[in-house]
């Protein structure tokens, strides 16, 4: 009997050109998470992989680069913008096989870009932006990391503005944790007091206990944090 292999050939549709393409995907049993960081960061078992690595599906024809994520629907006239800013500028390169950390951070680029240019929402560009913060985590490059999760901060509270997180699996409560957390991570404090105060504030009426839990969490450890830093 052959041995299972991690990775397996998933088949796509490339929207902008038609062309289909296959690329790989993680099989669930090959995943083995130990732990998450507090802004929901995966932290996987040695030897076991991280689907992140294959999140991205990029048409080898055109560059356009998507996730499931991503809607059917493009807005009037982003199919030209697509058109002349990836497909005419793209010289054919294959992501379909095995990918490399910096592979797989060159197709988050990619895809971050394809979503801007697509007016996607901001909810799908901020889960862009913050996986590939964790992905400059793991190499730790800090100040990638930083940049990145800057800009998935500003996706989220567009988000939150805009309320286009409505009817995805991130809730409300989970969004606002997120704003809080990353806003703690680059020193926006104020902010960060802010939206977990707004977390909190709903524990009575809220179904995610764990979520509520985390927000206390980090709000101990700012307080114990100022108090040792004698401010």
């Amino acid at each position: 009997m052959a041995q299972l292999e991690p990775l397996y050939d998933k088949k796509y549709t490339c929207a902008m050109c038609e062309s289909s393409f296959t690329t790989k995907k993680v099989r669930s049993r090959f995943v083995k998470i130990l732990r998450f960081d507090s802004d929901f960061a995966p932290q996987y078992a040695d030897g076991f992989q991280d689907p992140n690595f294959y999140y991205i599906n990029v048409c080898p024809e055109c560059g356009y680069s998507f996730t499931d994520e991503f809607s059917t629907y493009f807005a009037p006239g982003t199919k030209q913008i697509i058109q002349e800013q990836i497909c005419h500028q793209w010289a054919p390169h294959h992501y379909g096989g095995e990918r490399t950390v910096q592979e797989a951070m060159n197709t988050f680029k990619l895809a971050a870009y394809s979503s801007s240019l697509k007016k996607e929402k901001h909810i799908v560009s901020a889960g862009l932006y913050i996986r590939l913060a964790w992905l400059y985590r793991s190499t730790e490059n800090i100040e990638q990391e930083n940049r990145f999760l800057k800009l998935a901060l500003k996706e989220y509270t567009e988000s939150y503005s805009t309320g286009d997180y409505k009817g995805t699996q991130v809730s409300e409560l989970r969004l606002m944790y997120l704003i809080g957390e990353l806003s703690r991570r680059i020193g926006l404090t104020q902010d960060a007091v802010r939206f977990f105060s707004r977390v909190i504030e709903k524990q009575r009426q809220s179904v995610e206990p764990q979520i509520i839990q985390l927000a206390k969490d980090r709000w101990q450890e700012m307080r114990e944090s100022t108090a040792n830093s004698g401010n």
